[in-house]
């Protein structure tokens, strides 16, 4: 028995002498939360070589991309920081109306000043540093969308996500754009990390509906696209009225604020730009003055062009995705149909709500499984031939011209006649003063709306159009006025060519 007892208590002193072993927790939702433990915290985690990747492709595409898309790339945004910098700079209509407020250009003309301060404000770097900086903030946002995608679904679909968002024709083409446009895209990855959507407890509230207001006071209409989101989170919410006052309320105010501080600044008066711009384009539609469509040219033709080949996996993913997207798919139809009230319509309107079409794109090559490498081979050669096309020769013209503009700042200190320009095209068609860089005199056609209500009324431009010939002989006239140089294009020269040579010959 004695014996027995002994042997009893050396096999408990061994088993205690062993390192304990727990059992693993089959869980899942603790394996995944110990998988994001794991993967580290924050907005990219551990995603830095993919970071390092996404910033070098956005690079190339900013250097790929030398044509122009619209004019309020130049003239809302670098023409802008340009004159709050260098003093001089062409400020359209929309500035002296105060329809536009400065919060997005200050980015711009901060890079403007450090260049200014430390004396290396060439041409080139003025032309190529903002949009080198877009493209950076352009990489951050296809990171943030492969992130929350993996945290909302799984690498699989996030890899997918991700593809479908490099390769798409539209995104390369607007990215690395300096429009407000390409800015709210970049804030639709960023608010979608922090939004809270039904059944992930991944979100923040005070981050994403800061972001939101940001948005809002870059471009008041971003809020459009929001707002299906903005309802849906307020539904969910238990406490409303905690989100309300200690949520919506400061993360607005901050914003707002911000904004007026800013304007305040530079206009000199306290204004609400946001207001007076949705007074302006939405109340009062005075936007159709710039051309309009019809209701639904945004379903039969906007939404499809910009979506490209993307657009059939966009529709397959629409009937995969989870319940729980199901209010990303709202708010993009929302966007659309809200837009097609308004009769001044432009591929760009849409384009912040491609991120999240991207979504639904990736869930459809994610489900692919007879025909994935085909559907991937076919998506990606369709739009790298758009994006060569877009990119390197569509519309370049108007930047070109500018590279000769800009050696006559060099001949001004070599030749007695100061240099000057007339662009006899339709307005805005080129850059100004950001893409030369020196105080010569230019000129442009201009064509402000009228805001009189006179329906008779014919911008500068349309009566050059109309008759050239007759514009040309009124306006140049007195051969005091004439410039030393015209651009045009090459469909008027032969119109203007003996004119053109009996005046400045």
């Amino acid at each position: 028995m004695e014996k027995l007892r002994n042997s009893f208590f050396r096999a408990r002193r061994s088993a205690a002498s062993e390192p304990v072993r727990l059992r693993k927790r089959k869980s899942t939702l603790y394996a995944a939360e110990c998988s994001n433990s794991e993967q580290g915290r924050g907005l990219f985690g551990p995603n830095t070589y993919l970071i390092i990747f996404s910033v070098a492709l956005r690079s190339v595409n900013c250097l790929l991309v030398q044509t122009s898309f619209v004019p309020d790339e130049y003239w809302q945004t670098l023409e802008v920081a340009h004159n709050m910098v260098f003093k001089y700079g062409y400020l359209t209509w929309e500035w002296k109306e105060k329809l536009r407020g400065y919060t997005y250009p200050l980015i711009f003309a901060s890079f403007y000043k450090l260049l200014q301060i430390f004396k290396k404000d060439t041409v080139q770097l003025l032309i190529w540093v903002p949009r080198l900086a877009q493209s950076f903030l352009a990489a951050l946002a296809d990171v943030t969308l492969y992130c929350v995608v993996k945290k909302q679904a799984n690498e699989e679909v996030a890899k997918w996500v991700y593809f479908s968002q490099l390769c798409s024709w539209f995104t390369w083409y607007c990215s690395t754009r300096t429009i407000t446009n390409s800015m709210e895209a970049v804030l639709t990855s960023f608010i979608f990390y922090y939004y809270p959507l039904q059944g992930t407890k991944t979100g923040s509230s005070s981050k994403y509906l800061a972001l939101t207001a940001f948005a809002f006071v870059v471009r008041p209409t971003a809020v459009i696209l929001w707002l299906p989101l903005l309802f849906s989170h307020f539904w969910q919410e238990a406490k409303k009225l905690d989100l309300l006052l200690y949520k919506c309320l400061p993360a607005g105010c901050l914003s707002l604020g911000f904004s007026l501080i800013v304007d305040r600044i530079f206009y000199g008066e306290w204004v609400v730009v946001q207001w007076n711009f949705l007074r302006f384009n939405v109340i009062q539609n005075l936007g159709s003055f710039y051309g309009s469509h019809s209701w639904h040219w945004y379903f039969t033709q906007g939404f499809p062009v910009i979506m490209g080949t993307h657009l059939p996996f966009f529709i397959h993913g629409c009937l995969l995705v989870p319940k729980k997207n199901r209010i990303l798919l709202i708010a993009v139809l929302w966007t659309i149909i809200v837009y097609s009230f308004i009769s001044h319509k432009e591929f760009r309107f849409i384009y912040p709500a491609m991120p999240i079409c991207m979504v639904f794109c990736g869930y459809s090559l994610a489900n692919l499984k007879i025909w994935k490498k085909r559907a991937v081979s076919f998506l990606f050669l369709s739009n790298v031939c758009l994006v060569l096309y877009t990119g390197l020769i569509h519309q370049r013209g108007t930047l070109d011209v500018m590279q000769y503009a800009q050696k006559l700042c060099t001949d001004t200190l070599l030749e007695k006649e100061e240099p000057s320009l007339f662009f006899l095209m339709p307005c805005h068609s080129t850059p100004f003063y950001s893409y030369v860089h020196c105080p010569i005199k230019m000129h442009f056609l201009e064509c402000p709306p009228d805001l009189s209500g006179n329906n008779t009324y014919i911008d500068e431009a349309d009566l050059f159009f109309k008759e050239p010939l007759t514009w040309l002989n009124i306006r140049f006239s007195a051969q005091a006025s004439l410039p030393t140089h015209l651009v045009i294009f090459n469909v008027l020269e032969q119109t203007c060519r003996s004119l053109v040579a009996r005046l400045f010959c």
